[in-house]
């Protein structure tokens, strides 16, 4: 797998941050005479906990260095670093107790010299996607983390549906360029070992400076191949499989298996293409993965081995803004079995993918592809973020990270998008949809 560098590593946009006096921890100082703390609460969320919690710091007029709180099924955590007078410790902790104690609340403080003034800034971020996902499964992944001297910041869960999604933000020990390649190569052994998809890439800005995602079609965006749909209008699919078996023994490349194919279906009555399209059936999870994409500013394209005809009308209803497929000769209403214009191969989807993040003002690592097979790895390699989706062992080889469950929503999740986010959104629009889905017992 290749390692996803930072925007500061891309040839194409050197930055360095040597004498940026504000890298890396935020140091805060106390006031005069003030001691270091860390205050934590815990219970039942419920009105007027925050504002009690403060108000009881407020009288031992305490300095706030930093604040974290959340809420969590029903219950609030809130944390704060703080400087507080000595002398003063003891009646702030008895205060604590007995405002909050009558909030349902545990109340802790602890006298923190050599707590840091701000949380550590995460190197790495890995997405965890599985059905399910068990204890079992991150017990596993934290070892492995621990192993190469990670070490886990937070923990959020992303996804309830169609799988369950966690982000968890690590750091490194050695977050220089290739220094996580051990431990990649380490998760990635997991994968198969637990049955979960483990994505990580680096944490920051390159993360979300994603604005562009170009899929394969064929058993990617939809659950088919083109190319034997048309065979099975033909009578062909024979003669499509012993061409498609000899490629996969890599006795034909790409362009000789496809136009050896198409060749089978001359004669063919050029209406079997409306017939083909019709029967069309998209990845679980694309419609919505595609969707939810366009709301949040992304183009969306597609490249194909197929067949131009066939996807023109599949491509206008997903509304992608790119689409590029091989192109079918068709004479006096019938296939000539001949492909006319650019073969898009491997080669060619690098290409189209360079051509789209140029069109679109985009540089490559802003970038996502996602494909299947042999025929997208110059694409995906190419490409800022790579992920095989159900690959062949060949692409997983290279792809930044692989997809081993059949929903098109991960891409969103390896992301960083959280299902929740997707949810309201579609909600707001009237486009919310769950289908039920059997459980997956491992």
């Amino acid at each position: 797998m290749k390692e996803l560098i930072p925007v500061a590593d891309l040839d194409q946009n050197p930055v360095s941050d040597e004498n940026d006096e504000n890298t890396g921890t935020l140091q805060v100082g106390l006031q005069p005479g003030l001691e270091s703390a860390v205050i934590t609460l815990t219970g039942r969320d419920r009105p007027g906990v925050t504002a009690a919690f403060f108000r009881v710091l407020s009288a031992h007029n305490v300095q706030l260095l930093d604040v974290e709180q959340s809420q969590f099924r029903g219950y609030l955590n809130l944390a704060a670093y703080v400087g507080v007078d000595p002398a003063r410790v003891e009646r702030l902790r008895e205060g604590l107790d007995e405002t909050l104690r009558g909030h349902g609340q545990s109340v802790s403080l602890d006298l923190a010299s050599d707590a840091l003034s701000s949380s550590p800034r995460s190197t790495h971020v890995a997405v965890v996607l599985g059905n399910p996902v068990t204890a079992k499964d991150v017990s596993s992944i934290g070892q492995t983390l621990a192993n190469y001297g990670a070490n886990i910041d937070r923990i959020r869960g992303i996804a309830d549906y169609p799988i369950t999604g966690l982000e968890i933000m690590i750091t490194i020990a050695n977050p220089e360029p290739g220094g996580g390649m051990a431990m990649r190569k380490a998760l990635a052994e997991l994968t198969t070992e637990l049955g979960v998809d483990i994505a990580i890439e680096r944490a920051g800005l390159l993360r979300r400076s994603k604005r562009l995602v170009c899929f394969d079609c064929d058993s990617t965006l939809i659950t088919g191949e083109v190319i034997e749909m048309l065979a099975a209008h033909a009578g062909k699919e024979a003669e499509v499989a012993e061409v498609t078996e000899r490629a996969m023994r890599g006795e034909l490349d790409f362009e000789e298996s496809l136009r050896e194919r198409v060749a089978t279906l001359k004669g063919l009555d050029a209406s079997v293409i409306d017939a083909v399209a019709a029967d069309i059936v998209l990845t679980p999870g694309a419609r919505t993965t595609i969707r939810t994409l366009h709301k949040m500013g992304y183009r969306t394209a597609v490249v194909s081995g197929g067949f131009i005809q066939v996807l023109e009308d599949m491509a206008a209803d997903l509304e992608l803004d790119y689409v590029r497929a091989n192109t079918l000769e068709i004479v006096d209403g019938k296939l000539t079995g001949r492909v006319i214009g650019d073969i898009v191969d491997r080669a060619r989807k690098a290409e189209l993918l360079r051509e789209f993040a140029a069109d679109s003002g985009l540089q490559m690592y802003q970038t996502v592809a996602v494909g299947d097979g042999a025929n997208d790895i110059d694409m995906l390699s190419a490409a800022g973020l790579g992920i095989a989706f159900n690959a062949k062992p060949a692409l997983r080889e290279i792809a930044d990270t692989s997809v081993n469950h059949p929903f098109l929503d991960e891409v969103l999740h390896i992301l960083g998008v959280p299902r929740e986010e997707i949810d309201e959104s579609d909600l707001e629009d009237g486009t919310y949809r769950r289908v039920p889905l059997e459980a997956t017992a491992r």
